[in-house]
């Protein structure tokens, strides 16, 4: 049995930078890493606009010798990294690969979206913000989750029994993050509004000692913080995405290094298709990867990798139903006033030219 504890919430969410950094001097070249918090993110920035005025520097970004891919410690990117898929599939073109640690999406994206990443993954409302800001981005690719992979929970003692007993009730989720998509899919299918519930924005690690300690009623959450949590006898699943929300998650690009590098990335998502399906086709090997990058147990790796749905190779160019549903997507969260202006995210799809 597994019992949560926010010690461990916090080692998985806030803070993998000490194990990150003790493990360098003991991996080969290409698993070292940096971890980038949002202060550092603002020296990429830096760099990024240093770079912006050079223009002899900006030049050598349209005949790339270096992919600079931002990452967080989850699914085919983890594995690609792991197994040094990408800087293979790259040394042929004499690109070298370098990579930045995120613990979220958003700073990810700001730091792509100023130039001074080249490649990353985020869920569906991180690349909303990342629009409305201007930052210069394109979504390149997807691949799906599972939708049992999100969840509201509630205590289990809790006379939270339907959808509909949220109304008046606190919720906490990460503002901006896939799971406050989920909680205003959730409202929605219970006839209830945003404003009809209370909700707290939290990242997993204070959410999950909130919800411990009792002081909100419900906690929309994804994996592996779900897993974690739902192991413990005392937390119940209200619902799942399951029938609710789509679960797609998005691999962006900078838009000047796309433009002027596309089949970069064309093989940068040929190349974690591949590393997926491999995965996907044995778990057991996968789960023991997965739990040593990460430090979540493999039976809670295993209970993610399993859900109904879950397919680490389901990665593939932008379709023309992912697009529609992150239309979808901006439209909604525009009516309700969390994105602060009309987007149309069509603008910064990117397809690769057909051969």
């Amino acid at each position: 049995m597994i019992i949560i504890n926010v010690d461990r919430f916090n080692r998985f969410y806030q803070d993998w930078s000490i194990e990150t950094l003790e493990r360098r001097d003991r991996l080969p070249p290409n698993e070292g890493t940096i971890m980038i918090s949002r202060r550092q993110t603002l020296g990429l920035f830096g760099a990024a606009a240093a770079t912006a005025l050079l223009p002899g520097i900006k030049g050598a970004r349209a005949a790339t010798t270096e992919f600079r891919i931002g990452w967080q410690k989850n699914g085919v990117l983890a594995l690609a990294k792991r197994r040094g898929a990408l800087e293979k599939r790259l040394a042929d073109r004499g690109i070298t690969v370098s990579w930045s640690e995120f613990t979220s999406g958003p700073p990810l994206l700001e730091a792509l979206g100023a130039g001074a990443l080249d490649f990353g993954a985020t869920g569906d409302v991180p690349p909303l913000f990342a629009q409305a800001a201007g930052g210069h981005l394109y979504y390149v690719g997807l691949y799906r989750g599972s939708p049992a992979g999100s969840a509201i929970l509630v205590r289990k003692d809790s006379p939270i029994q339907t959808l509909e007993d949220l109304k008046g009730k606190k919720i906490a989720f990460k503002r901006g993050s896939s799971a406050h998509n989920v909680a205003v899919k959730v409202l929605r299918k219970a006839e209830l509004a945003p404003e009809d519930i209370e909700g707290v924005d939290l990242s997993p690690a204070d959410a999950a000692a909130a919800f411990k300690n009792g002081s909100i009623d419900a906690w929309s959450i994804w994996d592996p913080y779900l897993a974690i949590a739902e192991a413990d006898p005392e937390t119940r699943v209200l619902t799942t995405a399951e029938g609710i929300v789509d679960s797609y998650s998005f691999f962006l690009a900078n838009a000047e290094f796309t433009d002027a590098n596309g089949q970069v990335i064309t093989d940068v998502l040929d190349e974690l298709k591949q590393v997926g399906s491999s995965a996907q086709s044995n778990l057991d090997q996968t789960i023991k990867e997965l739990s040593e990058i990460t430090g979540v147990p493999p039976e809670v790796t295993r209970v993610t990798l399993t859900r109904a749905g879950a397919d680490l190779g389901s990665v593939s160019g932008i379709t023309d139903a992912a697009a529609a549903y992150q239309q979808g997507l901006a439209d909604e969260f525009y009516k309700l006033g969390i994105v602060p202006k009309q987007l149309n995210t069509g603008d910064i799809i990117w397809r690769a030219k057909a051969s």
